[in-house]
C-alpha cells in the first residue's frame, strides 16, 4: 500500500483531499506545517507539497528534502505562472497541480507517479494480490473487494504470522484523520472471511489478528 505524505496547511482541502485518497486505497498522512515535512518523509512514498505555507515557499526546501529520501513530489500551486512551474520542476518536483482543480487529476498524476514502481504481486494459497493494481484473484477469478477491505487484505498478506492489534490495524488502515472503532475492524475481517475462504485470519484473544502464513 503507497503511502502519500500530503502537506497543506488549508484545512478544508487537507481534509477533503487526505479522504478522498484514503478512499482511493492509499494511506495518506496529512500535516500542515513544513517543520514537521522532515519528521514523516522518510515514510512516505510520495509526496503532495502546497507550495506556499505559513512558513513560506516550500519550493525552497526541496531540494534539501530530497537529498534524505529521492522521493516523487506533486507541488499544488495557485500560482499559474511559466516562471513558478519551471522553479518548482527545477528544485526537484516531479509534477504540478494548479489551484482549483479536481480530486480525479491529482489522482491521476498520483498514479502515473507511482506506475513505475511496477507490478507487485503477492501470493498466498490460491489468493493472488495485486498490490500495485488493488486487486485480488482466487483460482484466476477476480474477487471484488471495497478499497478498505483491499487495504487490510494487503497489510495481512504482506505480513503472515504477524500479530496485530486492533488499534495497529485502526492507524494502519484507517489512519489517525478518521478514527472509528475497533469494531470496524472486526467486520472488514468478517467481509474477508466471506469472501476470501483461502484466508486464514486467526484471532488473537483480546489483542487483534494474524494472518497464519503457509
Amino acid at each position: 500500500m503507497s503511502q502519500i505524505l500530503l502537506v497543506e496547511d488549508d484545512h478544508l482541502l487537507g481534509e477533503g483531499l487526505s479522504r478522498y485518497l484514503i478512499g482511493q486505497g492509499y494511506s495518506c498522512r496529512w500535516i500542515k506545517r513544513m517543520a514537521d515535512v522532515e519528521k514523516y518523509w522518510y515514510q512516505a512514498d510520495l509526496v503532495v507539497l502546497d507550495r506556499q505555507l505559513p512558513e513560506g515557499d516550500s519550493v525552497q526546501w526541496l531540494p534539501e528534502w530530497l537529498t534524505k529520501k529521492a522521493l516523487p513530489v506533486i507541488i499544488l500551486t495557485a500560482k499559474t505562472e511559466v516562471a513558478h512551474r519551471v522553479e518548482g520542476l527545477g528544485a526537484g518536483a516531479k509534477d504540478y497541480v494548479i489551484k482549483p482543480f479536481a480530486h480525479e487529476e491529482l489522482l491521476a498524476r498520483v498514479q502515473a507517479q507511482l506506475r513505475p514502481l511496477g507490478e507487485v504481486e503477492i501470493r498466498y494459497k490460491s489468493l493472488v494480490v495485486n498490490l500495485s493494481g488493488q486487486s485480488v484473484q482466487e483460482n484466476g477469478q477476480t474477487v471484488p473487494l471495497k478499497p478498505k477491505e483491499f487495504q487490510l487484505l494487503a497489510l495481512l498478506v504482506q505480513n503472515p504470522n504477524r500479530v496485530y492489534h486492533r488499534d495497529e490495524l485502526l492507524n494502519k488502515v484507517w489512519g489517525f484523520q478518521a478514527f472509528p472503532s475497533t469494531r470496524t475492524v472486526d467486520n472488514h475481517v468478517l467481509h474477508l472471511r466471506q469472501k476470501l475462504p483461502a484466508l486464514e485470519i486467526e484471532t488473537v484473544r483480546s489483542v487483534g489478528y494474524r494472518l497464519r502464513g503457509e
